[in-house]
């Protein structure tokens, strides 16, 4: 009886101790589902702390930092230079939460790295505010904006560590997207876009047949004569081509060469799709009907080439994706943001 008992005895324990380890595997689903524990070799770490602390601090930066902010979005609201800085906001935010799914990347406090950074965003803060910089022209908003991204980092290295900060690189770098390009170099690059422009119209002309010549920003055609001007350089759909490049490069690429090609293809692409808009309002106003250099298609019709500049941006896309899975040992190696994720997901609001 007693090793019958014993037997009994031991097969309610074993199912009693099934049953316990089933509780506790569901538990723990539900843990890792609410996103809330990340599994590790030291066993599951809750987030929800980290997720408030560092909440907590973003609403603080937002604080300290509103007035520079709220001077950026009127900036970017008001401006057609400043404009993309709109878009990179939201874009940043997704790729966050799209890639904070990382298994690999353990959350760990990393408190001296995330005061020194913020040290470095406190000093160039004091820098802007200085009377000893000369910062006309935008350039102490551009500082605080930048001291404003350092301080985000530094929030996310303080709450999540290093690894979750590295897993998160590619969005964290896009924000420096959103610090305003100060006058003096926003007005080289109109410049040189105003160059190119000319050149590649002028070219245009010449390839379709029609008598043209040129003096500076101006061509002069028999029937009419039409000035590059500043508002006509294409500034804004040629930032916004290069926040849209960077961003299908980091999802669609996986090497670091046709990255950096499909990068830098955006320039003239944005000059060549400008010369196109040139050029066809041109030809209309010659042939159809002069009121198209004063028309809707010249005032809103920016989205129409912009549409065409990015069909060819995906051409060119396809073509690399091409190249990449024909080069040994590329296409079965995924970018780190696209990796699909493996276990708990580690979200930061």
């Amino acid at each position: 009886m007693r090793v019958a008992g014993w037997r009994v005895g031991s097969k309610y324990g074993c199912c009693a101790r099934r049953q316990r380890e089933r509780v506790i595997n569901q538990g723990e689903q539900r843990e890792n589902a609410d996103g809330q524990f990340h599994q590790c070799g030291e066993g599951f770490v809750s987030l929800a702390p980290r997720s408030a602390l560092f909440a907590g601090l973003i609403a603080a930066s937002l604080v300290v930092f509103w007035q520079p902010l709220s001077l950026l979005i009127q900036s970017a609201w008001q401006h057609d230079e400043y404009t993309h800085i709109l878009l990179v906001l939201p874009i940043t935010v997704i790729l966050i939460f799209l890639e904070g799914t990382n298994p690999a990347a353990v959350p760990r406090y990393a408190p001296a790295i995330g005061l020194a950074l913020l040290g470095l965003a406190a000093g160039i803060t004091e820098a802007g505010r200085s009377d000893k910089l000369a910062l006309g022209g935008g350039g102490v908003l551009s500082l605080s904006i930048l001291a404003l991204v350092l301080v985000w980092m530094a929030c996310v290295l303080f709450t999540y560590g290093t690894q979750v900060f590295r897993s998160l690189l590619f969005p964290l770098l896009l924000l420096f997207m959103i610090v305003p390009v100060p006058v003096s170099l926003l007005d080289r690059a109109i410049l040189f876009l105003q160059q190119g422009s000319t050149e590649a119209t002028f070219l245009l002309f010449k390839l379709g047949g029609v008598p043209v010549l040129k003096q500076g920003f101006v061509l002069s055609m028999p029937s009419l004569n039409i000035e590059v001007a500043k508002q006509c350089s294409g500034i804004r759909s040629s930032m916004m081509l290069l926040v849209t490049g960077l961003v299908l490069s980091h999802l669609f690429l996986r090497s670091l060469w046709a990255q950096v090609v499909f990068v830098f293809f955006i320039v003239p692409m944005a000059v060549i799709k400008n010369a196109v808009r040139i050029f066809t309002l041109s030809m209309l106003a010659m042939h159809v009907d002069p009121g198209f250099l004063e028309g809707r298609l010249h005032r809103d019709g920016g989205i129409v080439f912009f549409i065409l500049g990015l069909t060819a941006m995906l051409g060119v896309l396809l073509l690399l994706q091409k190249v990449e899975r024909r080069s040994p040992g590329v296409a079965d190696t995924p970018s780190e943001g696209m990796k699909p994720p493996q276990g708990a997901q580690v979200s930061i609001p």
